[in-house]
C-alpha cells in the first residue's frame, strides 16, 4: 500500500456532464453527440473528472450512471423544454424541442435529486431544474415579460452583457459572493412559478430569474448564464463550478 504523502491532490470526483445531440449535419448521415469544450474544461479546472453522458430510455441504464458519478452537469443547448413538462400547451414564441434529451436529462436529474446527488443546472438545465421541481417558465420572455430587456447577446459569450443581483445567504452567494455579478446572456424563456421549495438567487435588472437553488437538497443550483464561457474574462465565475465540485467530492467519500 502506497502511503498518501502531504501536499497530495485532493480526489476528483466523477462529473456526468449531459451532451447535446444532432441530425442535421451535412457531411455526415448519422447523428452526433456533441459537447462544447468549455464545460469540461471547467469541471477539470475546478477539480473534477467530466464524463460525457450518452442518452439511454432505461431506467436500469440511467441508475448505473448514477452509481458510478458524485455530481451532474446538465448542459444548455439552442432548444427548449416541451411545455407539457410543466402543464401547459405551446405559445407563440416557442422554440424547437428535444423531446428524447429532455426525458432523459429529466431521468437523471429526478434520480440524482433523489439520491441528493449534487445537481448543476446552466441555462437549458436551469430551466430543467425549475420544471422538474414543479415550476412553470416564460416560453418567450419578449412576449410575457413586460418590459423585459434583451437576453440573447450579439457579442462575443466569453464576455458578459447585464448585471444580476446575487441574493445574499444563498449557495450562489456562497460561491462568487452577494450583490452584482456580470454575466452572459443567451436564453429566450425563463423561470416563472418557481418550483416546490426552489428559492430565487440572482436575478436581472429588468425582473427576470436568473438563478435559483432548492432547499431540499444539499446542492441543486441553476444558473441562467454560461459561466464556463467566463472563467478568464470574469473569473469569479469560476466559484460555481469550484463550489459544484466540492459538493460532489463530499457526497462519495
Amino acid at each position: 500500500m502506497i502511503p498518501k504523502t502531504h501536499g497530495q491532490a485532493p480526489r476528483r470526483p466523477n462529473i456526468g456532464i449531459t451532451p447535446d445531440f444532432t441530425t442535421n449535419r451535412p457531411d455526415s448521415p448519422f447523428p452526433y453527440y456533441e459537447l462544447k469544450v468549455p464545460y469540461s474544461d471547467a469541471v477539470l479546472r475546478a477539480g473534477g473528472l467530466p464524463f460525457v453522458l450518452p442518452y439511454a430510455d432505461e431506467l436500469a441504464c440511467v441508475d448505473a450512471y448514477l452509481d458510478r458519478i458524485s455530481g451532474l452537469l446538465v448542459t444548455g443547448g439552442a432548444f427548449d423544454i416541451p411545455p407539457e413538462a410543466y402543464g401547459e400547451t405551446a405559445r407563440e414564441g416557442m422554440g424547437p424541442v428535444k423531446v428524447t434529451r429532455t426525458a432523459f436529462e429529466t431521468a437523471l436529474m429526478r434520480g440524482a435529486l433523489k439520491r441528493n446527488m449534487p445537481v448543476l443546472g446552466i441555462c437549458g438545465g436551469m430551466q430543467l431544474l425549475n420544471v422538474v421541481l414543479g415550476g412553470t417558465l416564460f416560453q418567450d420572455i419578449r412576449r410575457e415579460v413586460p418590459g423585459a430587456h434583451e437576453h440573447e447577446q450579439k457579442h462575443d459569450r466569453t464576455h458578459p452583457m447585464h448585471p444580476v443581483d446575487v441574493r445574499d445567504g444563498t449557495l450562489l452567494a456562497d460561491a462568487v459572493g452577494k450583490g452584482q455579478l456580470m454575466v452572459n446572456s443567451t436564453h429566450h424563456q425563463a423561470a416563472q412559478r418557481m418550483g416546490e421549495q426552489v428559492v430565487v438567487s440572482a436575478v436581472s435588472p429588468d425582473g427576470v430569474v436568473e438563478a435559483i437553488e432548492s432547499t431540499q437538497y444539499g446542492f441543486a443550483l441553476g444558473v441562467q448564464w454560461h459561466p464556463e464561457l467566463m472563467l478568464n474574462t470574469v473569473p469569479t465565475h469560476m466559484g460555481i463550478y469550484r463550489a459544484f465540485i466540492h459538493k460532489a467530492r463530499e457526497h462519495r467519500r
